[in-house]
């Protein structure tokens, strides 16, 4: 029979490489822009993937987003199983205004963005309601860059990208770059007739149909997420 000395400085031991050994990467963080402006959240070699035709302006995208997160983001891609691809869908104004703020922080700030635009669809749209019924014709006389950036400050976009870390100097850029707009346009312009509604989704090349967090759950788990 070993001391229980023994056992217990070769349990120490032990407790000490497990300390040292390096943290998992958490893929819930990782986003990279395609060459067509779609952004992949997680793991690029990741079995599963799943693509996402979403709109900022459609509350069942607000709603996936949301009650999402904790398996989806939080577990799945997190865990580098599982990829998001999001393909933007720009249905209006509005929805474009929140587009140009999401991707502004590029890739380093684009899946936190994105959740928190959703997180905060509710208040913003209500906002945006009042806002527009006195402002939508003197928005509708500016050049589109300058009605987008009023738009965004007047119902609370701007503040959204603010509070994820994009500065002044970055928001009046990114929606001063007409290329970068023209380029999410035509990401919208470029979807398949199978998109025919938001959220619309695609699972490792396959279209799903429509449904809910709670419909797409288990089949990415028959997929294969963890």
């Amino acid at each position: 029979m070993r001391p229980i000395h023994a056992v217990v400085l070769a349990a120490a031991g032990l407790a000490g490489l497990a300390a040292a050994a390096p943290a998992a990467r958490d893929w819930s963080r990782v986003a990279a822009m395609k060459p067509d402006g779609a952004y992949v959240i997680g793991n690029p070699a990741a079995k599963v993937k799943l693509v996402e035709w979403a709109s900022y302006t459609c509350p069942h995208c607000g709603h996936f987003a949301v009650q999402s997160a904790p398996v989806l983001k939080d577990r799945m891609i997190r865990s580098g199983s599982t990829s998001l691809e999001v393909r933007h869908m720009v249905r209006d104004p509005i929805d474009l205004a929140a587009a140009t703020i999401v991707r502004c922080g590029g890739a380093a700030r684009f899946a936190a963005t994105h959740l928190a635009m959703f997180a905060g669809q509710e208040k913003w749209m209500a906002t945006a309601q009042t806002y527009l019924s006195t402002n939508a014709e003197r928005l509708n006389a500016l050049p589109r860059p300058q009605a987008l950036r009023q738009l965004a400050d007047g119902i609370g976009l701007s503040a959204i990208g603010r509070a994820q870390g994009l500065t002044e100097p970055q928001i009046a850029a990114c929606f001063a770059n007409a290329a970068a707009t023209d380029k999410l346009l035509a990401l919208t312009a470029s979807a398949p007739a199978e998109v025919t509604s938001t959220p619309t989704f695609f699972l490792n090349g396959k279209l799903l149909p429509p449904g809910s967090w709670a419909d797409v759950q288990p089949q990415l788990v028959a997929a294969g997420a963890r």
